[in-house]
């Protein structure tokens, strides 16, 4: 009888680790500046990430995190009525580092609509450090293995002020020259000052 107790609550314990891990919740303050293409106008959003929506997705989003990796990003693809895309570091040398990173693809749970956050693709199981907020409920993209992780819970409408530079910039230059190549021919772009785990009432953790 102590055994099959034993058994038993070795199994309860395991299941409830499990349904922890599932409802893992990461909240990340982001500070942004030249907003509107505006030389310091600056502002924040939360990002709030949920494991069991993407587990994979939500590792990489919390290592991303964890290893400072998004301060000076740009948003360098940002569409109007769209989304605004982000994701590759402003030093070459980390960026090629982390391309090297690719992911298997989580399952679609949660659907692209506004203000929802997915890692970008460029086919199956290709995804590393790129990612994009969804501006307008882009359900079409679900079918297309763009798999949710996160959403932006609060200062959605400091995301909507990112500056609108469309396609112009060139991700093979951004990945062999880095912010270089961006402050130069881009000066504009909205760039992230800093990433910062907070609590629910916002404090930073």
């Amino acid at each position: 009888r102590m055994a099959r107790a034993l058994a038993v609550a070795l199994l309860l314990a395991a299941a409830g680790s499990l349904a922890a891990a599932e409802d893992e919740v990461l909240r990340v303050k982001f500070e942004v500046t030249s907003l509107d293409g505006k030389k310091g106008e600056a502002g924040t959003f939360v990002m709030e990430a949920h494991s069991e929506w993407a587990p994979l997705g939500f590792a990489r989003f919390k290592e991303m995190v964890e290893a400072d990796f998004f301060k000076g990003v740009r948003f360098f693809r940002v569409i109007e009525g769209f989304m605004a895309q982000f994701g590759i570091h402003g030093k070459p040398a980390i960026a090629a580092e982390w391309k090297e990173k690719t992911l298997t693809d989580d399952p679609v749970v949660e659907s692209n609509k506004r203000s929802y956050v997915s890692f970008a693709t460029s086919g199956k199981d290709s995804r590393t450090t790129q990612m994009f907020i969804n501006f307008s409920d882009n359900a079409n993209l679900d079918g297309m293995d763009f798999s949710p992780f996160a959403k932006v819970t609060e200062g959605m409408d400091v995301v909507d002020r990112i500056f609108k530079i469309g396609e112009k910039p060139d991700q093979g230059r951004i990945q062999a020259e880095g912010n270089k190549y961006l402050k130069k021919d881009f000066p504009r772009l909205t760039w992230i000052k800093s990433a910062t785990v907070v609590d629910g009432d916002g404090k930073e953790l």
